[in-house]
């Protein structure tokens, strides 16, 4: 292993580490519990989510998604009429500075469609995520999903 990335790894103390992470599990939570105040706390005013790699595998070309509350509109109306589980795993902050932090982490988000859970769609994802520390918490600054693997209906994502 390479010990200049120990050392980052290793400077981070536990409890900011939990802090850190904690912005990408209120990113998914936000999703699952359809609660707009938790998904919004996940990121910082300015901002921006990159889904187009994920989306153009599914069909779609959409933009990168700019600024806290556009974020959330787009991404919760798209997610309105599904039920969702987003399972985080393997979270690594890969660089700290006590201002400033980036993190990798696996995410498996499952899509169901409301009231007709026969069809899915299963994502395995890279998350790597660029925060900074805000007065009282950790939010992300900047977002980049890539899809490892998927399976089941790619419309239940994209219907059109």
């Amino acid at each position: 292993m390479d010990t200049a990335s120990t050392a980052v790894i290793t400077a981070v103390p536990p409890l900011e580490r939990s802090a850190i992470v904690d912005a990408l599990y209120r990113f998914g939570a936000g999703q699952d519990l359809a609660d707009r105040a938790l998904f919004l706390s996940a990121f910082s005013e300015p901002a921006t989510v990159d889904f187009t790699g994920p989306a153009r595998r599914l069909g779609a070309e959409i933009p990168v998604f700019h600024g806290r509350q556009a974020i959330a509109d787009i991404i919760l109306a798209n997610v309105g009429g599904l039920d969702t589980t987003h399972t985080v795993t393997n979270p690594r902050v890969t660089a700290y500075d006590g201002r400033r932090a980036t993190l990798f982490a696996l995410v498996e988000a499952q899509h169901l469609p409301k009231g007709d859970h026969s069809r899915h769609l299963l994502l395995k994802n890279i998350y790597t995520v660029e925060l900074s520390r805000q007065a009282d918490r950790w939010t992300i600054d900047h977002m980049t999903i890539d899809n490892v693997w998927l399976t089941g209906d790619r419309t239940v994502l994209f219907p059109g």
